[in-house]
């Protein structure tokens, strides 16, 4: 007999939280068990490669007809299993990473990426930022490899940050950020590109990375009886720490080092919990000017980093009406046939 309402629902709902962690472990396991297949088959259709191509539309065929039911296994998808298996020959390796992401995942890495360290460094991040395969393919189609992991970034983290806060902050600075969801026209100034970044919060934060959590725009400060104005204010919940951004429209200019020393220092004593790490401030211009930057930074206590950022460009009017539009390029594009896809 019951003793209470309240005893059988948290009974129901532990059993509830262990089916659904039990559901999405044989998942996780069942994929990891197909991609290993995927590279066994591929391996062993590399080792018969003197048997032509004729040797794989055959093989589709014969398996098709073994396993009518199943799919995945067409003469396309058997291609993408060898070249699978010849990029990653070492399955220990492919149970480690790609395992861990859909096949669809992984025939967007071999289609997009040539170079397998590349590779890894991108499924590591969807593991790590749970991306769909649509966005994957948006982040390395705009090189989020050569902005983030191996983009000649000027700060000063390393000299004003303890050494695990300042690789993280290090790894988490992109250069250049890419804002192609803004159109930039003439005569914008910092407040027009705030206003649009924020109208685009999704992909604002999709951009800035995992851990970006927003606090404000031109968000106020009183220093001494007068007001001062953040241009982004957001807080890192990796980090453990807030991180100003100054948007500049023109190129970067040594003064505007002072002035984001300044904000930091302001917001370490006025919203910084002794908890939180030291702030971080990132300048944002159209560029950045390497050396100048450098030398602004020397000597400043406070972390910087100084990136560029990107926006799209609006075409002139009288070339709006002749460049084919996204519907008309879709409509002349084939969509994979569905048997040719597993997820």
């Amino acid at each position: 007999m019951l003793t209470s309402t309240k005893e059988y629902m948290d009974l129901l709902n532990q059993i509830k939280h262990e089916i659904a962690v039990t559901q999405q472990r044989v998942v996780i396991n069942a994929n990891r068990d197909l991609i290993g297949l995927y590279w066994k088959v591929g391996n062993s259709i590399n080792e018969h490669k003197s048997w032509g191509n004729k040797f794989i539309k055959n093989l589709a065929l014969d398996i098709r007809q073994a396993f009518p039911h199943i799919r995945g296994f067409s003469h396309r998808n058997l291609h993408y299993m060898a070249k699978f298996a010849s990029i990653y020959n070492d399955l220990q390796i492919v149970q480690e990473v790609p395992a861990q992401l859909t096949w669809t995942h992984n025939v967007n890495l071999m289609d997009r990426v040539k170079n397998m360290d590349e590779m890894l460094w991108y499924a590591r991040q969807t593991i790590k930022n749970g991306w769909s395969s649509n966005i994957l393919a948006m982040q390395i189609d705009t090189n989020l490899y050569e902005r983030q992991a191996v983009a000649d970034k000027t700060t000063n983290f390393t000299e004003r940050l303890p050494a695990l806060q300042s690789e993280l902050a290090r790894q988490t600075l992109k250069d250049p950020y890419i804002f192609d969801f803004i159109e930039f026209r003439e005569g914008m100034i910092e407040r027009d590109v705030e206003k649009a970044l924020i109208g685009n919060i999704t992909n604002l934060l999709l951009e800035l990375g995992k851990g970006f959590s927003y606090v404000g725009r031109q968000y106020h400060l009183e220093v001494e009886n007068e007001d001062f104005y953040i241009d982004l204010l957001f807080y890192h919940l990796e980090l453990r720490c807030y991180i100003v951004i100054d948007l500049k429209m023109g190129d970067f200019k040594p003064e505007y080092a002072g002035k984001m020393n300044f904000y930091i220092s302001a917001v370490d004593d006025q919203l910084k919990k002794p908890i939180d790490n030291p702030t971080i401030g990132i300048l944002l211009c159209r560029k950045k000017k390497k050396l100048m930057a450098e030398y602004a930074l020397r000597n400043l206590l406070t972390p910087i980093g100084v990136s560029e950022f990107k926006m799209t460009s609006v075409l002139p009017k009288e070339l709006e009406n002749i460049l084919p539009t996204a519907e008309d390029i879709e409509s002349r594009l084939r969509l994979p046939d569905e048997e040719d896809w597993v997820e």
